[in-house]
């Protein structure tokens, strides 16, 4: 999968003429986003690239079925950016394919300037997955847990 950043094809787009229209989108097909849930699109297209189903994700992230595959299909969305890390750390997702999660699903991003983000930055800079391991890191330095479906009504 081809990750162009958002700033580069913007200016490749200056210069597009209507004519080119179609020529740009097939060049750049592996960027664009698709369909109208874009973020179960994106999760998909990396699980399947990481050879992960859905069902061992949504084991180690700690959600039932139920709950996960509607998270995951867009079936049903949420407020709770925690639910949205919880999923990208069980997959695995690197930083920048976490950021690009939070970006498809209408979160704000993890930001280096909120400490509690910091800790999260780290763990994903570090390849640190397991929840537990992430959850410890959180509360060692006063922050929240990652919260699970189960704690809040507002999935």
């Amino acid at each position: 999968m081809n990750d162009y950043p958002t700033n580069m094809l913007d200016e490749v787009l200056e210069s597009t003429s209507p004519e080119q229209v179609k020529e740009y989108l097939d060049e750049y097909e592996d960027a664009l986003v698709s369909g109208d849930h874009p973020f179960a699109d994106y999760f998909r297209r990396l699980l399947r690239e990481k050879g992960m189903t859905k069902q061992s994700i949504l084991a180690r992230a700690e959600f039932t079925d139920k709950v996960g595959y509607r998270l995951l299909s867009q079936e049903r969305t949420t407020k709770q950016r925690d639910y949205i890390l919880r999923l990208c750390l069980a997959a695995q997702f690197t930083l920048k394919e976490t950021q690009r999660a939070l970006k498809l699903y209408g979160m704000p991003e993890l930001y280096a300037k909120v400490p509690r983000d910091v800790v999260l930055i780290i763990a994903l800079n570090q390849g640190v997955y397991d929840l537990g391991e992430v959850n410890e890191m959180l509360l060692a330095h006063g922050f929240e847990r990652l919260r699970k479906p189960e704690e809040s009504k507002n999935v």
